[in-house]
């Protein structure tokens, strides 16, 4: 009786131990400093690290598969952008591209389109038409793919643009211009709504049928 006891008294100390060793995801784990474990753990040590913030920039949005939409990005936002695997950023700004976004999209492979629309204020402003065709005919092109379309603060020139591209959708005037107008908020422009609403997409319909041809070929089994 005396041994089975003593047995039974191990086997429950062993069962202890076994309880205590066990790691928890719960706990957090110092490293001690070499030495014995009676010291305190470094400050560093316990101290958690900081985490990585991604901050979007202004008024960004996907707007299709692959496809996404923003004000300027600054330095603030290249870790953010860097979870995108850009391939492209298309600028709609006429100004020199900044050093710091250069030196970004060149360490990171990023193809830089830049097509250069005033973004004054009405009367004064004035959207080329044959510019937005040559912007479409890149974002249509998977091969940019993913690709960020931006200008100054995301609102008039990127939803001209974004506009443009939804009729080439056949999305109707409404969802256009409720789209444009989340955006845009108090500063909508009627020229631009006239614009998006004139724009010609016939001269588009061949590279937009390759885009549907393209998606289809990577996502269909029979072809």
């Amino acid at each position: 009786m005396g041994e089975k006891r003593e047995v039974a008294a191990a086997a429950e100390e062993q069962a202890a131990v076994a309880t205590v060793a066990k790691p928890s995801c719960y706990s957090l784990v110092f490293k001690l400093p070499a030495g014995g474990g009676n010291h305190m753990a470094s400050r560093e040590d316990r101290e958690p690290a900081e985490e990585e913030l991604f901050v979007p920039p202004l008024n960004f949005a996907m707007v299709d598969c692959g496809l996404y939409r923003s004000g300027f990005p600054d330095t603030a936002n290249f870790s953010f952008l860097k979870t995108l695997s850009l391939r492209s950023v298309l600028c709609l700004c006429p100004e020199p591209y900044p050093k710091a976004n250069l030196e970004f999209l060149e360490e990171n492979g990023i193809r830089l389109f830049q097509f250069g629309i005033d973004g004054r204020k009405e009367p004064f402003v004035n959207i080329p038409e044959d510019t937005i065709t040559e912007a479409l005919k890149v974002v249509l092109d998977v091969r940019n793919h993913p690709l960020l379309i931006h200008c100054k603060r995301g609102k008039h020139r990127t939803g001209c643009l974004v506009g443009c591209l939804r009729k080439l959708q056949h999305w109707c005037l409404t969802s256009i211009f409720d789209e444009y107008q989340r955006f845009a908020a108090a500063k909508t422009r009627v020229t631009d709504l006239r614009f998006i609403e004139r724009f010609d997409t016939a001269s588009l319909s061949y590279e937009f049928r390759a885009v549907k041809f393209a998606r289809l070929k990577f996502t269909s089994p029979l072809i």
